[in-house]
C-alpha cells in the first residue's frame, strides 16, 4: 500500500530532520522537510491525475459548465499548495510568514470563487418570485 510507504518516508524523514537539527542546524532540517514533501507529492501524483480525470469526465457527463469545474479544481490546488508552503514555513519556525501565505491563499481562492457565487446568486434570484 502506498500509504504505508508515505508514512514510512514521513517517519524516517522526521527522525532524520530531528537528528540533523540537533547536530548540524535547522537549515538542513528544513531542506529535508522540503525534499520529503516533494517526494511524497510525486508518489501521489498519479492518484491526483486519476481524481482530476474522473471528475472531469463526471463534469462532462452532467453538463456542468467546465468553467466552474476548472475553477473548483484551481481552488483545491491552491489550497494544497498554500498548505504545503505554510507548513514548510512553520517547520522553519516562521509562523508569521506561514500565516501570510495562508492569508494570500484565502484571498486568491475568494477571488476565484466570485464567478461561481455570482452564478449561484443569479440562479437564486431566478427561482424566487
Amino acid at each position: 500500500m502506498i500509504i504505508l510507504q508515505i508514512v514510512g518516508i514521513g517517519i524516517v524523514s522526521t527522525i532524520l530532520a530531528v537528528l540533523v537539527r540537533k547536530t548540524i542546524g535547522s537549515e538542513f532540517a528544513i531542506f529535508i522537510s522540503l525534499v520529503t514533501g516533494i517526494i511524497i507529492f510525486f508518489m501521489v501524483m498519479d492518484k491526483l491525475v486519476y481524481v482530476v480525470d474522473t471528475l472531469s469526465q463526471l463534469a462532462k457527463n452532467t453538463s456542468l459548465e467546465f468553467t466552474y469545474f476548472s475553477t473548483i479544481l484551481k481552488i483545491i490546488g491552491i489550497a494544497y499548495i498554500v498548505e504545503f508552503g505554510a507548513q514548510i514555513s512553520k517547520d522553519a519556525g516562521e509562523e508569521a510568514i506561514a500565516s501570510k501565505i495562508e492569508l494570500g491563499g484565502k484571498i486568491i481562492m475568494m477571488v476565484l470563487a466570485i464567478p461561481i457565487l455570482l452564478a449561484l446568486m443569479e440562479l437564486i434570484i431566478k427561482i424566487l418570485p
